[in-house]
């Protein structure tokens, strides 16, 4: 569908109430006539633009996470920091939807899998791409990250939540340079 910049707008007021109800609501519990009221239109332009509820969550929970070239001895911090910035400059909705979504969503934690399989691993792999544990190191990087986003960004628990960000970019950055380098087995 081509879009003109009168449907283009519409179209992203559509994306800002979804993405607004699925994450305060959840999957389950955001309706298409909540969300159409909350753009401020008839309901039956959800589906002439998105075609389902499925496809309006899909649209409104994709997300690029951007993550920037990482030299091996930097990886660690300009991850943290490049994760950090983008919820720190509001550019996390489909983030946020993602995240309040995929605990009780099969379909939501499927997506977070998918962004782990297709945007963070390969980013780790490019800077260490000779260490045959990339994968699980990956894994727990992507642990301290979403614990981050949960604690201070969802729940915004004190102290992190009114935590000054370079502060946790550098504690971050140094738990994930551990989980980069440090041996995995114990007693290595």
């Amino acid at each position: 569908m081509a879009f003109t910049e009168r449907s283009a707008q519409t179209r992203a007021a559509i994306l800002a109430a979804a993405q607004g109800r699925f994450a305060a609501e959840g999957y389950e519990r955001a309706t298409i006539r909540a969300i159409a009221a909350d753009a401020g239109i008839d309901p039956s332009m959800v589906i002439r633009y998105f075609g389902s509820k499925a496809e309006l969550y899909a649209a409104a929970s994709a997300i690029d996470l951007a993550v920037p070239d990482l030299p091996p001895d930097e990886a660690a911090y300009r991850y943290a920091r490049s994760f950090l910035d983008r919820w720190e400059a509001g550019e996390n909705a489909a983030e946020a939807v993602l995240l309040r979504t995929a605990p009780t969503h099969p379909d939501s934690a499927q997506r977070v899998q998918q962004i782990f399989d297709a945007q963070i691993v390969p980013a780790l792999r490019g800077a260490f791409p000779d260490d045959p544990d990339i994968e699980l190191r990956a894994a727990l990087v992507l642990s301290q990250t979403l614990g981050v986003a949960y604690v201070r960004y969802l729940l915004g628990i004190e102290p992190l939540g009114s935590m000054d960000p370079a502060v946790i970019a550098a504690a971050v950055g140094r738990a994930i340079q551990s989980h980069l380098t440090e041996p995995l087995e114990p007693g290595d």
